[in-house]
C-alpha cells in the first residue's frame, strides 16, 4: 500500500505525515510548493490543486490518496474536483478526504464545499473514507494573543458549545483510517469534551491571571471586526456564520467517535489553551 498525502506542508498535513510514519508507513508528501518541503523526511512530489494537468502523474503508484481539503474558499470545490479526477486517471484505489462534521446536513456555510466534494468523490466510483472533522481547538487558540491584548474574547456563538479536539488528534485519525478496514466509512469526528466561548474566556483568565471576558457580538459586527483584522469579506462572513451555527449546536458532538478511532481520549481543550499561552 502506497499512501500519498496532499497539502503535506500545511499544519494538518505535517502532523498527519508524522503520524503515518509513526505507524510504519512511508507516505509520499504532495506539496504545492516544493521549496517549502525541504524539511520533510519523505519523498515529495509537486501537487498543486490548481494545475489540473500535472496532478495525475504525481499520483503514479499511489493506492490511497489522503486529500486534505484546500484552504482556498474561492474555488475549493474546483480544486478538489481536479484532484479527484487525477486520482481516478492515475488508478488510485481509495480517497480519504478531510471533510467537516455532519457535512451532508450541517447548516454552516463552510459545509457546502465539503458536501459538494463528498458528492464528487461518491460519483467518481473510487473507494473512499470520509473523515468529517469537527472544530480544531487551535481555531480558537490562534487568536488568543489578540484577545488578551484587547482585553476580551469576541465572537457570535452565544452559549453554543464547540466539541473541539487538537489538530494532532485529527492527524492521528488520518493515520488510522488510511489503513485497511475503513473503506466506505464515514467518521463524524469531534473532541470528547465541549466548551463555550465563556468557558474559553474563563480558562484564559485563569491561566493568565487577567480578567478576559467573552463579549458576544451580532454576526455582522463580528464579521466587520474580522475584516478589520485583514480577513477577506467573504471569509469573515463564513467565520461569523460558523459561530452563529455553533450557537445552534452545529459544532457540538458527543459521539466520541474520534477517541474510539484513535484509541485514546482526545486532547483536552484546556491543554491546548495552556500550550498556546505558554
Amino acid at each position: 500500500m502506497t499512501i500519498a498525502i496532499s497539502a503535506a506542508t500545511g499544519q494538518l498535513g505535517r502532523l498527519a505525515l508524522a503520524a503515518l510514519q509513526a505507524r510504519g508507513h512511508a507516505p509520499i508528501a504532495l506539496v504545492r510548493d516544493p521549496a517549502k518541503a525541504a524539511g520533510l523526511k519523505a519523498e515529495t512530489r509537486a501537487f498543486d490543486y490548481r494545475a489540473a494537468d500535472g496532478l495525475a502523474p504525481a499520483l503514479a503508484g499511489v493506492t490511497t490518496l489522503v486529500l486534505i481539503s484546500s484552504n482556498d474558499v474561492d474555488d475549493r470545490v474546483g480544486q478538489h474536483r481536479n484532484a479527484i479526477a487525477a486520482a481516478r486517471a492515475a488508478g488510485v484505489g481509495r480517497i480519504l478526504y478531510t471533510s467537516i462534521l455532519r457535512a451532508d446536513t450541517s447548516p454552516l456555510l463552510l459545509a457546502a464545499d465539503h458536501k459538494a466534494t463528498e458528492e464528487i468523490i461518491r460519483a467518481s466510483g473510487l473507494a473512499f473514507t470520509l473523515l468529517r472533522n469537527g472544530w480544531y481547538t487551535e481555531n480558537h487558540t490562534g487568536s488568543l494573543g489578540g484577545a488578551i491584548a484587547a482585553g476580551a474574547l469576541i465572537g457570535s456563538a452565544g452559549e453554543g458549545r464547540f466539541s473541539t479536539a487538537a489538530r494532532a488528534d485529527y492527524a492521528e485519525a488520518i493515520a488510522v483510517a488510511a489503513g485497511p478496514g475503513h473503506e466506505g466509512a464515514v467518521h463524524e469526528l469531534a473532541g470528547d469534551t465541549a466548551h463555550s466561548y465563556a468557558d474559553l474566556a474563563a480558562e484564559v483568565s485563569r491561566v493568565t491571571g487577567r480578567a478576559i471576558p467573552y463579549n458576544d457580538l451580532p454576526p455582522a459586527v463580528y464579521a466587520g471586526i474580522l475584516q478589520g483584522f485583514g480577513l477577506p469579506e467573504g471569509f469573515a462572513h463564513v467565520l461569523a456564520d460558523a459561530d452563529v451555527q455553533a450557537g445552534r449546536g452545529g459544532l457540538y458532538d458527543d459521539s466520541r467517535t474520534l477517541s474510539r478511532l484513535i484509541g485514546r481520549p482526545t486532547t483536552p481543550w484546556q491543554e491546548t489553551v495552556a500550550k498556546a499561552l505558554a
